[in-house]
């Protein structure tokens, strides 16, 4: 019992001793809390003070530098040097030039102090003579200005004429030194958003003697040094000793701050100057709110002690359940974090599973077609589909691991886009040449059309652009059965954005399987692909998508799908791109009467519109038939067609049949051209025999459609654009192959040679500059450079050859590296290279480069 009394007595004890402890303890903070929270509400009110004065100086900066370039470009426009020819026609030019900018007054400023006024208000300029002084310096300068009634205006001036050079013809005394421009002082203030309605800050800005300019809250009088004397009070030293501080800091061009009282309310003043004038900026922060919520909270901490110990003790109770309710939330926190961390691990292992089966899947393949190769030596035909199929499995896997890569890039935040001029024309004929073998060998039906382009050439990144297109296209035509229909779809609109900019409308339509709404939602998902039985026979990684995506995404685009199952797919990009220029205007036929025969309704359209534009009286038929009929007809008129372009591929009667039927018709005299999106080179013989006489390639752009009627109307005109030798014209030409691998120039060789290259090989980049320096001009036709090479790479070597003073240093230099991102190939341009391919080497891709360089050399 009396160990409980103890026990009791010294619990009691314990708490009374603890409670005055806490009680006397937590006066002495409160108190130099409130001592603290002060100093540091000054010292966080100076630093934001300051940085919101730098900020609002910055922009000032900005806006008054923004008038003054204006004021230069109305002198750059109208050059003081021409004005002395014919003075009335300059002051004319000035005056439009002003008036379009939206200047209220311009006027010639003399070397005497005199204003030449040009239009607007005749105006009286402060400061007159420190204005004068900065424009005979040739020093850019504001000041304020005043009209006959009492307008003030903002003037701003830049030096022309004296004393760097001649000015401008006056109509009154003295020489011209200055063209001076005039807005109204409002638009000042409405220009820097000073008033700020609501906000805690405001500003206003004060000429060297105090006199206010700009003035954002209701003050007494228009002189701050007097406000500062008379208008508020300071809890160290006086209004007169703060006007004094603040007019030494103006003086000295010294920054100022200090803390006030007006009307009982703490306001803290921060003062810096304003660049090309005798401004001072004054910004304004009451600290009233804060202080209300400062004091009350020293108010509740009073009443907190107030409350004795009992409150005391019940303080440490609310102290323990929220140190209970804190620790419940860190747990709660702690199992969340330990979730995502599972969460996170399992999709790593489901992407290392997924990566583990797509990658094994072309690897097992490709090991497996190599054993029955070896096995079947004696077999030409199983060794031929072994390597076929080794051949097809390579490609699906470099397609994986570039997927990999970009996803990588994509994760990590460092795929990037190089912007650069790219003609839509020259993108959408390779996407076609690339997608003409997959079409071909699905016997899929291809279409490309294209309507109311009014810019070919747009600034964006070519590679990512392609790789979109190719990605869907790809997927269309993996996803479409035999005998189906891919159509691809180039628009454009005009742009919200502005006039030099245009809205491209790219359409990827199929009727392949279509896709389930459920699985649309998730389309863009990494490894997103449809869990059913078509799905899964049809090779993929389920990255493209994403990839896609993030590329839109990256160029500000959209991208939207509509699928149906069993019906087809519908992928939709909107990309609003900058016009790049450089367009071919020119581009106008004589009224030639030319029939278009397609059975595409969207096809024909597009191909009337675009002659229309060119001037050419075009007409239209769906078929074979009908297209013979018209033409007979209009030949008994005597207004026959003067060409006639036919679609390849239309049912029934193909466009080669319809040739022989209007050749049977109307003679050998009309002009005959074949249109296809498909490879044309299989039935050249048999097209020149049924009496076509030239081919045009799908997309028809207008450029297309008028140097293609050009050639085969007007022959006797130089064709503006040279055909690509024949892959035989390249036999015997000297390649210098520059590659440190010993297999990769084995291949390089072997394959280069089959196609009559005559190769030579440089082990690094100092041996390829040796052996370009040693050789005889023009001996090399093109050169191969590997990048990442020892003692010097493709890059320095490519600087070095380029650097020559050879004749032939500018010859082709194409790259062929694995580095195959976006921005490996914008640095082989920029140091000099003509072209970029990848490994593994595409041959296709590379004789295709070589054919463009080597005959854009000859």
């Amino acid at each position: 019992m009396d160990t409980n009394k103890r026990t009791g007595r010294y619990l009691v004890a314990s708490v009374l001793a603890m409670a005055v402890l806490c009680v006397g303890v937590f006066f002495g903070v409160i108190q130099y809390v409130r001592g603290a929270s002060d100093a540091a509400l000054t010292r966080v009110g100076e630093i934001y003070m300051q940085e919101i004065s730098h900020q609002v100086r910055l922009h000032f900066r900005t806006v008054v530098n923004l008038r003054l370039s204006q004021i230069q470009g109305v002198i750059w426009r109208t050059p003081p040097e021409t004005a002395r020819q014919d003075a009335a026609a300059a002051r004319d030019r000035l005056v439009r030039s002003g008036q379009a900018i939206g200047f209220s007054t311009l006027a010639l400023y003399s070397t005497a102090g005199g204003l030449d006024t040009l239009y607007g208000e005749p105006l009286t300029i402060e400061d007159a003579d420190a204005f004068l002084a900065a424009m005979n310096r040739a020093d850019p300068r504001i000041t304020i200005g005043s009209d006959a009634a009492g307008q003030e205006y903002l003037v701003l001036g830049v030096s022309v004429g004296y004393p760097e050079g001649v000015g401008y013809p006056l109509n009154i005394e003295g020489e011209c030194t200055a063209l001076v421009a005039a807005l109204p002082l409002a638009t000042l203030n409405e220009t820097l958003e000073l008033e700020q309605g609501g906000s805690l800050v405001f500003s206003h800005i004060m000429r060297r003697n105090g006199d206010l300019v700009l003035v954002n809250t209701d003050l007494d009088t228009d002189n701050y040094y007097d406000w500062l004397c008379t208008g508020c009070t300071f809890d160290t030293g006086t209004g007169a000793e703060a006007a004094e501080a603040l007019r030494q800091a103006v003086e000295t061009g010294q920054d100022y701050s200090t803390v006030m009282r007006v009307e009982g309310v703490r306001r803290h003043i921060y003062c810096t100057a304003l660049p090309d004038s005798d401004w001072t900026l004054i910004t304004v922060m009451p600290y009233g709110p804060l202080d209300e919520i400062v004091s009350g909270l020293g108010e509740r901490r009073t009443v907190v002690t107030l409350g004795g110990c009992a409150l005391l003790l019940a303080a440490l109770g609310i102290a323990f359940f929220g140190y209970w309710k804190l620790s419940g939330r860190q747990m709660r926190a702690l199992r969340q974090a330990q979730a995502e961390a599972q969460r996170a691990n399992q999709a790593k292992s489901e992407f290392l599973s997924n990566m583990s089966h797509d990658i094994r899947t072309p690897l097992n393949a490709i090991v497996g077609m190599t054993g029955i190769a070896a096995a079947n030596l004696d077999d030409p035909d199983r060794v031929q589909d072994c390597l076929r199929k080794i051949h097809l499995s390579s490609r699906h896997l470099l397609g994986l691991i570039n997927d990999v890569l970009d996803m990588s890039k994509i994760e990590s935040g460092r795929l990037t886009l190089n912007i650069a001029p790219v003609s839509l024309r020259e993108t959408m004929e390779a996407l076609v040449s690339i997608v003409q073998p997959l079409v071909k060998a699905k016997r899929q039906n291809f279409d490309v059309v294209i309507r109311d382009i009014t810019a070919e050439r747009v600034l964006c990144d070519d590679v990512r652009l392609n790789q979109v297109l190719l990605n869907l296209l790809s997927n269309a035509v993996k996803f479409t059965p035999e005998a189906g229909r891919i159509t691809v779809t180039l628009y454009q609109q005009p742009s919200p954005a502005g006039a030099d900019r245009v809205c491209c409308h790219f359409l990827v339509q199929d009727t392949g399987i279509g896709m389930s709404e459920e699985f649309q939602r998730h389309i863009f998902d990494s490894f997103a692909r449809e869990d059913n039985a078509r799905v899964q026979k049809i090779e993929g990684t389920g990255l493209g998508m994403a990839i896609t995506k993030y590329i839109v995404d990256a160029m500000q685009g959209r991208i939207r799908v509509d699928s149906r199952q069993g019906e087809g797919s519908t992928f939709h990009v909107t990309l609003d791109l900058a016009c790049a220029g450089g367009e071919e205007t020119d581009l106008q036929l004589p009224p030639w009467r030319v029939l278009v025969v397609d059975d595409n309704e969207d096809l024909r359209q597009s191909a009337l519109q675009e002659l229309d534009s060119l001037g050419v009286r075009a007409q239209a038929a769906d078929s074979g038939p009908a297209a013979i009929e018209m033409a007979a007809a209009r030949a008994a008129e005597g207004q026959g067609y003067q060409a006639v372009l036919l679609d390849w591929k239309m049912p029934g009667m193909d466009g080669i049949e319809t040739a022989r039927r209007l050749r049977d018709a109307l003679g050998d005299q009309l002009p005959l051209l074949l249109v296809s999106a498909y490879d044309g080179s299989e039935i050249e013989s048999e097209a020149r025999a049924a009496g076509i006489r030239g081919f045009l390639g799908k997309p028809l752009f207008r450029s297309t459609l008028y140097h293609g009627l050009r050639r085969c109307l007007a022959a006797d005109e130089p064709a503006p654009e040279s055909r690509e030798p024949e892959p035989s014209a390249l036999e015997g030409r000297r390649l210098l192959v520059a590659e440190d691998n010993e297999i990769n120039w084995e291949i390089a060789a072997e394959l280069l040679g089959d196609l009559g290259f005559l190769v030579e090989h440089a082990e690094d980049g100092c041996r390829c500059v040796e052996l370009f320096e040693a050789s005889a001009p023009g001996y090399y036709d093109a050169i191969l450079m590997d990048l990442r090479m020892p003692r010097m790479n493709g890059y320095e070597a490519t600087r070095a050859i380029r650097a020559s003073t050879r004749p032939d240093h500018g010859l082709p230099i194409i790259a062929m590296t694995a580095d195959a991102f976006s921005e490996d190939v914008q640095k082989c341009l920029d140091c000099g290279m003509n072209a970029h391919v990848a490994k593994p080497l595409d041959l296709r891709e590379l004789v295709r480069l070589l054919q463009k360089f080597i005959g854009a050399a000859d």
